[in-house]
């Protein structure tokens, strides 16, 4: 485990909650967004993006895909972008496209 792993109160902390398989952003202590994904052996299906009204717009559903597409490669498998967000995440973040499954 590393410090990312850990919820602070320094700024939005990214943690997979397993449990709930999904990733979250933690703004002191508090869940401020997070992003649902599927298990599907050698793939992995991102379904459903959410953040808080009232943290929108400062980087956060990013800071959220970037840290769940890095999770998928360092794991080795694909990714299904089922949330147009992360379809767009990807379209505009090229070195992110080799993870598409075909």
């Amino acid at each position: 485990m590393n410090d990312r792993d850990h919820p602070s109160a320094i700024g939005p902390v990214v943690v997979d909650n397993r449990e709930a398989s999904r990733f979250e952003v933690l703004v002191d202590g508090d869940v401020v967004g997070f992003a649902d994904y599927v298990d599907l052996g050698d793939r992995v299906e991102l379904p459903h993006t959410v953040v808080d009204r009232a943290m929108r717009g400062r980087g956060i559903a990013a800071l959220l895909i970037e840290r769940a597409l890095d999770d998928v490669r360092a794991s080795g498998r694909t990714v299904i972008p089922s949330c147009w967000y992360v379809a767009q995440y990807i379209e505009s973040h090229p070195d992110y496209a080799d993870l598409l499954a075909g």
